[in-house]
């Protein structure tokens, strides 16, 4: 377990924005390896709220762009995915 210094160093050079579209980006390696779409089109529903819900103030406004986008695209990824 890394300790909490090495962890808050580490993200002090990044803006919240760049942090959840890199937690977004593993996780959906992650979830590749599954197949299954729905699960796909469940994360990225989930993280799409996400950005669109961080507030502004702390965040650029191409983050809430991206997930205007990932909420459109989430409803057509579960609705087209197999059983």
């Amino acid at each position: 377990m890394l300790p909490l210094q090495v962890i808050d160093s580490f993200l002090l050079n990044y803006n919240i924005g760049q942090v959840l579209l890199l937690v977004f980006a593993l996780g959906t390696l992650g979830l590749l390896g599954l197949g299954s779409k729905k699960v796909l089109g469940l994360h990225f529903g989930a993280f799409g709220l996400i950005f669109v819900m961080t507030p502004q103030a702390i965040n650029p406004k191409l983050y809430l762009f991206l997930g205007l986008g990932l909420i459109v695209i989430a409803p057509m990824l579960f609705a087209t995915a197999d059983e």
